[in-house]
């Protein structure tokens, strides 16, 4: 325990001031962590991050992260960036005589999709403003908090066995419970310009999908068969395991609130 609170600690010092500042000190950091979310699944499925499918993906995360705002051109060459690397992952099949199967150039694919267009959003989403950022992490961590205490107190149902075992359906409507807490508090403080009832339907989503989450991570693990997706964090794991609920609600968070 000492372990993890001293992780926690040590991250929330560094990681709180460059949420804080925002701009290219927060794109640059979100292009750090989505390469070591990247090797943590990679190396889940027994890819080595130096070898060509690794150095694809890389390829492929360093232009899908590429800022939204710099014009149509980004968009253009995220599409045929994707279709190059298709045909690549999938020529690569035959080169390496099917020891990288299709299986593996469809994981790559969409690991690059899981982990660019999560972390990208990560500073696309305070670019919009410091408040929305903050909605989202004060959403997962109210949720998770809640899922927690009241997993503890009342859970007897569980959520998904085969998945996570310690969840429960208590836990999960307590995470939806706490999460509502945060607009209600920030709507004194913050204009959204959106309605409150419109911004708490928000929120319950947000929540159901950061739960959801941190699930398909789990499922990750499962079938893999690793406890964590790495351990660059002691006491808590790797990456991806900080940042499962975050690369669901951030996209979802941009697509219902700030660009609706």
């Amino acid at each position: 325990m000492k372990v993890r609170t001293l992780t926690a600690i040590i991250g929330l010092i560094i990681f709180l001031p460059v949420l804080l500042k925002g701009g290219v000190i927060l794109m640059l950091f979100s292009y750090l962590l989505a390469f070591i979310a990247l090797k943590e699944l990679l190396n889940m499925n027994m890819i080595k991050f130096l070898s060509v499918p690794g150095i694809i993906s890389a390829l492929g995360i360093l232009i899908i992260m590429l800022p939204q705002g710099a014009g149509n051109w980004v968009n253009d060459l995220q599409l045929k960036s994707l279709i190059a690397m298709s045909f690549i992952l999938l020529s690569y099949t035959v080169l390496s005589k099917n020891r990288f199967s299709f299986m593996d150039a469809a994981f790559c694919l969409m690991t690059i999709a899981y982990v660019g267009i999560g972390f990208m959003y990560l500073y696309e989403t305070r670019s919009e403003g410091l408040h929305y950022i903050l909605f989202a992490f004060l959403i997962v961590w109210s949720t998770d908090t809640g899922a927690y205490i009241f997993g503890r107190l009342m859970g007897k149902h569980k959520l998904w066995p085969v998945i996570s075992p310690n969840k429960t359906i208590e836990g999960f409507v307590g995470g939806l419970i706490c999460s509502l807490i945060i607009p209600l508090v920030m709507i004194m403080f913050v204009d959204f310009n959106i309605a409150t009832w419109i911004l708490l339907i928000v929120t319950i989503i947000l929540s159901i999908f950061g739960q959801l989450g941190d699930l398909v991570e789990s499922g990750f693990k499962r079938h893999f068969g690793v406890k964590d997706s790495g351990r660059i964090l002691p006491g808590h794991g790797g990456i991806l395991d900080r940042f499962d609920s975050f690369m669901f609600v951030l996209p979802l968070l941009n697509i219902l609130l700030i660009q609706a």
